[in-house]
Order: C-alpha cells, then sequence, then structure tokens
C-alpha cells in the first residue's frame, strides 16, 4: 500500500525534530542514552563472555575428541564404616585389569592405562626445589593421544619405556619453564622424589583452559609409578578413543561388556565401576553456564526497566519543557496523531542510540574476557539483534505516555504556558 506523502513528510519532519532536540539538550540526552547504554553493555557483554567460554570449553573438550570415554572406580563417599556390598561396589581398578581389557577389548579404538601417583611431590634440579604440589601421572604410550593433550618439545613415553619402566618424563610447559627458564630442558635429570629421571618432553602450555593442571605435571613411565610410588589402594584409570567410525554407543556397550567379565560379574550384578564420556564434563558445565546466562538476563532486564522509567520521566519533563512549542504546532495544524509521533521517535531514538553503543561496548567488554581465557573472538548476531530490538521495546514504553499526553494538550492554553 503507497504511504501518502503527507504522512511521509510529517515524519520526516518529526525526525528533524527529535534530532534538533536531542542536540538542543546534550547533557540530558547524553545521561539518558548512557543509562540506556548501560543497561544493554551489562546484557550483551556478559552474555558475550558467557559465548566465548562456551566456544572455548567446546574446542578445549573437542581436542579431546568426542570419542573418548573412559573406565574408571566408583568414587568413595564419606558415608561412615562400609558393608561388603559398598566395598565391592567402590573396588579399585588394578593395574591386572587394565592389562587384560586392553588384550581383550576387541572393538577398534586405541586404549591407555594411567594411575595418579601422587599430588604432592616435589621436583628438584640443582639448587631448584618445587612446592610440594606437583602431580605425578604413570602412564602407558598412547595417554598422550586419549588425554588430548600436546607436545612442545621431545617426544612422549614410548611403549618399551612405559613396561620397562625407564627413569624418564615428560614435564608441563609451565614446571619447565620454572626450573630451567627460557633454556632447553631436553635430556636434563631432574630428581621426583627419591629418584632421577631425563627429561624427554615438554607439554605445550595450557594457560587457562580447563586442563591447565598439566602445566606443571610430570608424566611418568606406569610399571616406574607402580615400582617406586606404590601404595595400597591404587586405582587405575582406562581411556578409550574408538576409532572415527565406531559407533560410540556400541564402543562403550562392548567395554562394559568386556569389563564386567573382567570382574566376574553375573548378569544379576550391578557394574562395580562407572563408564566417563569426555562429553559429560562440558554438558555439566554447559549445564551450569546456562544459569548463570539467565541470572545475567535478568539483572540486564532489571537495568533496562530502571532506563525506562528514567526514559519515560525525561520524555514527561520534556513535553512540560515544550509546552509552547507543542500549542505551536497545534496552532499551525499538526494533528494529534503527528505530536504523538514526534515524541515517541525521539523516545525510540534515545532508546535506539543507547542499545547501539551499549552493543558496540558489551561486544568489546564480553571480548576482552574471551581473550583473557585465550577464547575465540566472538560477534553475538542473537544478542545484537535482540539488544537493538529491547530498545525500540524501551523507546516505544517509555515514549508512549509522554505522546499522549502531548497530543492532548489544547492549543489555546498550551500557547499560553510559561
Amino acid at each position: 500500500m503507497r504511504i501518502p506523502k503527507s504522512i511521509s513528510s510529517s515524519t520526516l519532519e518529526n525526525i528533524a525534530i527529535a534530532l534538533n532536540s536531542l542536540r538542543s539538550n546534550k547533557v540530558r540526552s547524553s545521561l539518558t542514552i548512557l543509562i540506556i547504554a548501560i543497561g544493554i553493555m551489562a546484557l550483551v557483554g556478559i552474555l558475550t563472555a558467557i559465548d566465548a567460554i562456551e566456544s572455548s570449553l567446546t574446542h578445549q573438550f573437542g581436542s579431546m575428541g568426542a570419542q573418548t570415554f573412559s573406565i574408571e572406580n566408583w568414587a568413595r563417599k564419606s558415608i561412615g564404616k562400609h558393608n561388603k556390598r559398598e566395598t565391592e561396589l567402590y573396588k579399585k581398578i588394578s593395574y591386572k585389569e587394565v592389562i587384560q581389557f586392553k588384550d581383550a577389548y576387541k572393538t577398534p579404538s586405541i586404549v591407555s592405562g594411567s594411575v595418579k601417583a601422587s599430588s604432592t611431590s616435589t621436583v628438584k634440579y640443582k639448587d631448584y626445589k618445587s612446592n610440594p604440589n606437583i602431580p605425578i601421572i604413570g602412564t602407558d604410550e598412547n595417554y598422550l593421544t586419549t588425554s588430548g593433550s600436546e607436545l612442545e618439545k621431545g617426544r612422549f613415553i614410548s611403549k618399551n619405556e612405559a613396561f620397562s619402566g625407564q627413569h624418564v618424563v615428560v614435564i608441563g610447559y609451565q614446571l619447565a619453564n620454572k626450573i630451567f627458564k627460557k633454556k632447553n630442558p631436553l635430556l636434563k635429570e631432574i630428581t621426583i622424589g627419591k629418584g632421577k629421571y631425563k627429561i624427554i618432553g615438554v607439554l605445550k602450555e595450557e594457560g587457562s583452559n580447563m586442563s591447565s593442571g598439566t602445566d606443571k605435571i610430570c608424566f611418568l613411565p606406569i610399571q616406574n609409578v607402580r615400582q617406586y610410588f606404590s601404595r595400597p589402594g591404587m586405582s587405575y584409570k582406562i581411556n578409550i578413543i574408538p576409532n572415527k567410525s565406531t559407533d560410540m554407543e556400541l564402543a562403550i556397550s562392548e567395554a562394559e561388556g568386556t569389563f564386567r567379565i573382567i570382574r566376574n560379574l553375573t548378569p544379576r550384578d550391578a557394574s562395580n565401576f562407572e563408564i566417563v564420556k569426555s562429553d559429560n564434563i562440558i554438558k555439566l558445565l554447559m549445564e551450569n553456564i546456562k544459569y548463570v546466562s539467565i541470572a545475567a538476563t535478568f539483572i540486564g532486564l532489571i537495568t533496562l526497566l530502571g532506563a525506562t522509567i528514567s526514559l519515560m520521566n525525561i520524555m514527561l519533563v520534556s513535553v512540560k519543557e515544550r509546552t509552547k512549542e507543542i500549542g505551536t504546532r497545534k496552532a499551525l495544524g499538526a494533528k494529534n496523531h503527528v505530536i504523538r509521533q514526534q515524541f515517541l521517535i525521539e523516545s525510540i531514538l534515545i532508546g535506539e542510540f543507547g542499545g547501539i553503543l551499549g552493543v558496540i561496548l558489551g561486544i568489546g567488554i564480553g571480548n576482552i574476557v574471551a581473550l583473557l581465557i585465550d577464547g575465540p573472538f566472538v560477534i553475538p548476531w542473537i544478542w545484537i539483534i535482540g539488544g537493538v530490538i529491547l530498545c525500540l521495546i524501551v523507546g516505544l514504553l517509555s515514549g508512549v505516555i509522554p505522546a499522549i499526553q502531548a497530543s492532548k494538550l489544547d492549543p489555546i492554553d498550551a500557547l499560553r504556558y510559561e
């Protein structure tokens, strides 16, 4: 339908009047725009940061492979004395069971066994001695592939070294830098516990990633750990990464069935171990992030509600101040709907200017967070469009009452108003 020329020209005239009004009241207009911008900035900034965190988590856990899962013992809970059934339920995974599983599991996969030897070890090199907070992990030759970690330099533990228990070690990036600064640590000997170990590899820096514990970790051959770090109750972990062509659920089902046979469980017995998929952690984190998103949205909407009320009050003041102007326009023939339109346009312009500023600031703040966590740069198109629409709604809601009030003014009374 064709728009009448008179309506089109009046709209352009109202836009010009609204812009002129904003220029005439720079301080008031700027403060109002800033209030709205802060509300949008809080909303878009937090949600952009959350999008960046989600992307970073997806990338980090994706490096482990969506096809990775592990067999672990049930974590013992603090429930007092354990009866025989509970002791069986929390039965540790032994090294013998790891070897049996690797031999028996027929699904095309890479299988790795590992064990946590200590979390409170110290590392020494010449005059350097670390704090007693170095994690020691005993691994086989496949651990690097199944864990998603990468090497910065050198190589990982070989099959021969893993099962002959040689004194070699792969260390984390941060630990290497602390001990050797910028010098090459390869083939240097460090003391871990009571033994000396030759450094054969250094892991890539994980930094602020979720697996940042690998920055100061030490990987030793699994047989070496069994010999020199053995303690009662050590429980091993089995990591499995099936071939890409293998169905994940089938691989998990076969792994559970194989391990049940190894543990001599009957069909009636419940599994006394658990299967943990690599994406379980990220799913849990994403679930928690949803609540943060809801809280952030709620905070942003409350801020915008305050901005709406502030803008409405300012528009009501503007109507009072411009009563004579309104009377003059009515005396010259301006209809009520034209006056309403004038104030609605002004309110919408303030809202949209605030929205654009808030979106720009929000994207900037959100991506500063992304930079700090080494996440990707995020342009949240949904939140950008949402922010613009929200500010349009804010402008409309704030301008309706003042616009109606302005349109109802009697022209004669308005012209007499001082």
